[in-house]
């Protein structure tokens, strides 16, 4: 049964949490997510490692809260937990000094020791949280806490208090996998002699990968962005684990990544030269004077500064970057780049630097609060990674009005939306292939957008500037996974109020489907039909709409194939149909009243219409220069209102069984569809009637067809006109007779002394129209 007042708990475990240890993204992730949660409604704790590093004034604020010891391989060893609560949030650090009271968080000889320890240490905690706390999801990231899952399968399984927790591992970059020799699965891990999980832990013949003991042992996958978890499961990116992701493509999903919008505020920020905002930028332009000033740049404002904070490796696209500079900074960019990494590349900003004194800058160091400066000054930032599992920097430089120009990779193609010309919609600028020359295009695209048309330009900057990257969001998803996982847990009103916040465009939709039929009812200015179907148009527009657009379909495609055939084979097809029209129509009425479908009511009153109109002698009359008149308007007006006509006539021919005083309504329907699909409709219609007979009738029968279709054509001039008043009482005496045999009358009515009479003369002006609308 759900509980309703137990709150979600998480463990959240990370090698490095911001503010207390960070080295890259995975640090601004555990720093912000975990509070996002909690505003969400969840209970969580953070566990870290207590490194050496950690700053002073965060130590003096933490409390031993429990030690206990934590068996690693055939070793014991020492684990306490420090207390630390901040923004809502529980921080637990993994103290062991032996493995984490160093300079560095990693890179060492034993760092698969260290961090099978702090994954063992994980499990363990679970035993010692603060009371009341149970956890529902243990939540991992990346390699570092990767045997976690792994070592609560195993070890755990079955004890009372580990059965409810389900397990959530997080790629944050799957290159860096966590991979060493096989001997510590004895020495180290202690699995050794479990076969399962010796043999889902080896990667090859003498080497266990941390990664893939967690994506075959959690309980559900996640990655940062959704465009890299399609990725991930391909050779290109998978980095060897891509077959073992699509085995579990089930279990995985992209979940985008935000950043901290109060610490990111151009508004608010102390570190940049001056304040701006979406509404007034002008404090953007000094904080890019004053960069220009301070990296030795020509302060210009009308050249365009583009910037670059990253490391300097080939995975973030130095490649391209040095195969393009130089065009970039001949054609008048100037560049700014910060960042430390492979001594090629190092030198190669160096020499630019040197080569274009005033237009490039290159400050190969780490610098926080200068990279602050550069996402604020800039008019655009470079990020040409080769893969990028999310990317937080062009996120930052949007923040800032800094126009990002990625590579569409990863998070890099989820979080920009590219320029478009035409529409001016767009967030930045992109480029599809690994390429320096499309890298190049990509910056003079944004160049000359900054010179040649600054209004859009500063369009682009506002769209760029009003996105949503918060963590709110981020976490609304994650918190949609922990309850799928825990279901008897009834999410809380705090966190129903946010989805519904982000659901408010469903909820716009939903008068919207109301409307529907309100634009589908043109039937609404005849009021005899609104009143009388009122209750069953509503439920028989929609299903009556569909077979509508498939016959006006259906009746194009076989118009077109009716234009190659001849004069006598049209004369064949019309008297077959003249044929067989009575037999469907005295079928269809029998099925009408055995079988009570809509679909059927409507065929019926298609059919009955088409039978009836040839039996009114009074529309006949009508002179053949009313009929010129009348086709050169069906030509011009039916063919723009063609679309409206398949719309309206589905309502109108439903409505007409039941409403049989109104027969104007399934009247000008038909008119419509004729005219749409002229002469060729008799032969669509002909060919549907002729594939279930194959007899052929007499030269008068032929002739009786055309003068039908001939008072078929009328009927619609009768109607655009708008000369209701005739028709109805002709039509009133048609559905009386419907229940009698009436084929039977309308084969001797008049049209056959009619046809003797003007047979020479109708018969070729007919064939002549035929045939001249076929060839067009």
């Amino acid at each position: 049964m759900a509980d309703s007042s137990k709150k979600m708990q998480i463990v959240f475990a990370s090698a490095e949490c911001a503010p207390f240890v960070k080295t890259g993204g995975l640090g601004d992730v555990a720093g912000s997510l975990p509070a996002a949660l909690v505003r969400a409604g969840a209970e969580v704790i953070v566990m870290v490692p207590k490194y050496a590093t950690i700053k002073d004034e965060y130590k003096a604020q933490m409390e031993h809260f429990a030690d206990f010891y934590v068996s690693l391989g055939w070793r014991n060893e020492y684990c306490g937990l420090e207390k630390l609560e901040s923004d809502g949030v529980t921080y637990m650090f993994i103290d062991n000094e032996r493995y984490f009271a160093r300079d560095y968080p990693y890179g060492f000889f034993d760092d698969g020791e260290r961090f099978a320890f702090f994954s063992k240490a994980i499990t363990e905690s679970l035993q010692h949280l603060p009371a009341g706390f149970e956890c529902d999801i243990l939540h991992c990231n990346d390699w570092q806490t990767a045997l976690a899952p792994v070592f609560l399968r195993e070890f755990y399984q079955g004890l009372p208090l580990y059965d409810r927790v389900k397990t959530v591992f997080s790629i944050h970059n799957v290159a860096f996998q966590g991979q060493f020799s096989d001997t510590v699965m004895e020495d180290i891990l202690g699995v050794a002699h479990i076969p399962a999980a010796a043999s889902q832990l080896r990667c090859d013949a003498c080497s266990i990968n941390y990664m893939l003991g967690a994506l075959r042992y959690a309980d559900a996958i996640t990655t940062v962005s959704p465009t890299y978890a399609n990725e991930i499961q391909t050779p290109e990116f998978g980095e060897g684990l891509d077959s073992v992701l699509r085995e579990r493509s089930y279990a995985l999903q992209g979940i985008l990544n935000g950043i901290d919008v109060a610490g990111f505020d151009p508004a608010t920020d102390k570190r940049i030269a001056a304040n701006y905002t979406v509404e007034d930028r002008s404090g953007k332009a000094v904080c890019k004077a004053k960069l220009q000033e301070e990296l030795g740049l020509e302060v210009r404002d009308d050249r365009p500064l583009m910037v670059m904070v990253t490391r300097l490796t080939r995975q973030k696209g130095m490649d391209l970057v040095m195969y393009a500079l130089d065009r970039i900074l001949a054609g008048g960019v100037q560049v700014a780049v910060l960042g430390t990494g492979d001594r090629d590349y190092e030198d190669g900003l160096r020499y630019f630097q040197d080569k274009y004194p005033g237009t490039m800058a290159a400050r190969i160091e780490f610098d926080p609060a200068l990279s602050q400066r550069m996402y604020a000054a800039a008019d655009m930032f470079l990020m040409p990674s080769k893969f990028e599992p999310c990317g937080l920097s062009q996120i930052i430089a949007m923040r800032y009005g800094t126009l990002p120009i990625v590579r569409e990779t990863g998070g890099l193609k989820d979080t920009v939306q590219p320029y478009n010309e035409f529409t001016g919609e767009g967030t930045g600028f992109s480029f599809s292939n690994f390429n320096g020359d499309e890298m190049g295009d990509a910056v003079f695209r944004a160049a000359r957008l900054f010179w040649d048309n600054r209004e859009a330009w500063n369009q682009l900057v506002t769209q760029a500037m009003s996105q949503d990257f918060s963590w709110t969001r981020s976490a609304d998803k994650y918190l949609d996974l922990y309850f799928f996982m825990h279901p008897e847990i009834v999410r809380p009103a705090a966190v129903v109020d946010e989805p519904e916040a982000v659901a408010e465009p469903v909820a716009a939709e939903e008068p919207k489907a109301e409307e529907k039929p309100v634009e589908a009812e043109p039937a609404k200015a005849k009021p005899e039909v609104k009143a009388e179907v009122a209750p069953e148009a509503e439920a028989e527009v929609k299903p009556a709409a569909k077979p509508a657009a498939k016959k006006t379909t259906a009746r194009k495609t076989t118009a077109k194939k009716a234009t190659t055939t001849k004069a006598a084979a049209t004369k064949t097809t019309a008297a077959k149909a003249a044929t067989t029209r009575k037999r469907t129509t005295a079928a269809a009425k029998k099925a009408a009243e055995a079988e009570a479908a809509p679909e059927v009511k409507a065929e019926v009153a298609e059919a009955k219409p088409a039978a009836k109109a040839p039996a009114k002698t009074a529309a006949k009359k009508t002179t053949t220069t009313a009929k010129k008149a009348t086709a050169a308007k069906k030509t011009t007006a039916t063919k723009s209102t063609a679309a409206k006509a398949t719309a309206t006539k589905a309502a109108p021919k439903a409505a007409a069984k039941p409403a049989v005083k109104v027969e104007e309504t399934p009247a000008e329907p038909k008119a419509e569809v004729t005219v749409e699909t002229k002469p060729a409709a008799k032969t669509t219609t002909r060919k549907r009637t002729t594939t279930t007979t194959k007899k052929t009738t007499t030269k008068a029968a032929a002739t009786k067809a055309e003068a039908k279709s001939a008072a078929a054509k009328v009927e619609p001039k009768d109607e655009v006109k708008a000369k209701p008043a005739p028709k109805t009482a002709e039509v009133k005496a048609a559905p009386k007779a419907e229940t009698k045999p009436e084929p039977a009358k309308e084969t001797p009515v008049s049209p056959a002394a009619q046809a003797e009479e003007k047979a020479p003369t109708k018969k070729t002006s007919v064939r002549k129209a035929t045939a001249t609308r076929k060839r067009r």
